[in-house]
């Protein structure tokens, strides 16, 4: 097997030639070369010339990600093939668990590696040709990646706390997390339409698919711990371009009030009307904001850059009361745990999802709606057909490459302890906080 070597990205056999070759003309000779080879490959400050190195490895081996949707056809038998897969690690003894004394990263040189390799080829990360050795090489880096791309972290090649965390799952674990999913993906292997749009909550992505392959990907922010976003199949019926937010009474009570009791000019800064039962607008400084209840009044935001959904809010029927939106605070999409609403889902590049929506309903170009955004003027939009939504909940899928894809279960539904990796950060975090899916600050 050729073996690679990290310096100017030559294979160690193009180097070999290429040193023959200096050797022979400085030396005159085929001995005379061999030995300056020899000398070279001998030398004491020559470095781990020998550990495996592949740029490719390493820029590849994150392409986890296929056009197959999570409910397309053979979803069923791709993850019943993965239980199988499982049982044969779990019955072969599993895999080691990795303990890291110190930041694992390329370049670095640790007997820890040799079990963190074993690790991963026993997972299908690390190609058993890789070998067992102490070198966090780039065979090592790109298996990494793969790992935490197929459990929706962000694949920087670095063993940080959640990517250990998520190695150190049993396989028995991740058996078990599988014959639960299939369970749920067995209950959506029917008809879900031409078009639709399906939301699974602990990835907190979006799929926009049509005719069994994925056209478009979202990241998405769902609901807290504390405030889930619940499971439901609807329909989207209308696209609302510069839309009012009117704040549900749990955010009004739960956080409105108590801010104009602290911020008195609240409303106003924010653009948020009172509107009474006859459509009058109230004056915020008439209300007793420490009176016992909120004021029975309707809150409501005019549009624009401050508004909680900003240019965007995709409507569909559903007795929670929850939607899909844009958001202004488009830098929570980068976190991790995008686990920040009351129950609503923000939508990254929202106006994507919103062309691909009403791309059949006459009149409404991707150019015909940024004019619209732009001129600040609430807009509903009835689509010519309904498409489908859907919210589901699945930690754990398989597509016909058998590459496996593991969540974490953010709101404990799987029924382990150790797969809720998230969880209780995610508590913590929003202990106390102020409602981000829709409150402005």
């Amino acid at each position: 097997m050729s073996r690679k070597i990290g310096i100017d990205v030559f294979s160690r056999r193009a180097f070999l030639r290429s040193a023959a070759t200096f050797g022979a003309a400085a030396f005159a000779g085929s001995a005379a070369a061999q030995t300056a080879i020899d000398e070279i490959l001998n030398a004491p400050r020559r470095g781990n010339w020998d550990d495996q190195f592949d740029a490719k490895a390493s820029r590849t081996a994150t392409a986890v990600i296929s056009n197959n949707p999570i409910f397309g056809p053979g979803s069923a038998g791709h993850i019943q093939q993965a239980i199988f897969d499982y049982q044969n690690i779990v019955s072969s003894g599993g895999w080691p668990t990795v303990s890291a004394s110190q930041r694992l990263e390329l370049g670095v040189s640790d007997a820890v590696v040799q079990t963190l390799r074993q690790r991963l080829i026993i997972s299908g990360d690390l190609p058993r040709a890789a070998g067992i050795s102490n070198a966090y090489d780039s065979y090592v880096d790109g298996a990494v990646k793969r790992f935490q791309a197929r459990h929706g972290l962000p694949a920087d090649g670095v063993l940080g706390e959640y990517t250990l965390k998520a190695m150190n799952v049993p396989a028995d674990v991740r058996l078990g997390q599988l014959q639960t999913n299939l369970v749920r993906i067995q209950a959506m292997s029917g008809d879900l339409g031409r078009r639709y749009v399906m939301v699974n909550i602990p990835a907190a992505h979006i799929e926009a698919v049509e005719n069994d392959r994925v056209a478009l990907r979202h990241t998405a922010i769902v609901g807290k711990y504390d405030r889930q976003s619940p499971i439901l199949n609807s329909k989207i019926y209308e696209v609302i371009l510069n839309p009012y937010w009117t704040a549900p009474r749990s955010i009004i009570q739960k956080d409105i009030v108590p801010l104009m009791r602290k911020d008195p000019t609240y409303l106003t800064r924010n653009n948020i009307r009172l509107i009474d039962g006859s459509g009058n607008e109230v004056a915020p400084e008439t209300i007793d904001w420490f009176a016992d209840k909120a004021p029975n009044l309707m809150f409501r935001q005019d549009p624009g850059k401050i508004n909680a959904m900003s240019s965007t809010k995709i409507n569909f029927h559903n007795e929670h009361q929850v939607y899909m939106h844009d958001t202004p605070q488009q830098g929570l999409f980068n976190k991790l745990m995008r686990f920040e609403s009351s129950g609503c889902v923000r939508v990254q590049n929202v106006r994507d999802l919103s062309v691909w929506l009403l791309k059949e309903t006459p009149g409404w170009s991707r150019q015909q709606m940024e004019a619209t955004i732009k001129s600040g003027v609430n807009t509903p939009i009835r689509l010519a057909e309904e498409v489908p939504v859907y919210f589901v909940y699945v930690t754990a899928w398989s597509a016909k490459d058998r590459v496996v894809q593991f969540r974490d279960d953010i709101y404990k539904r799987d029924g382990v302890a150790e797969l809720a990796l998230q969880t209780n950060f995610g508590v913590e975090q929003s202990t106390g906080s102020i409602e981000q899916d829709a409150l402005p600050q």
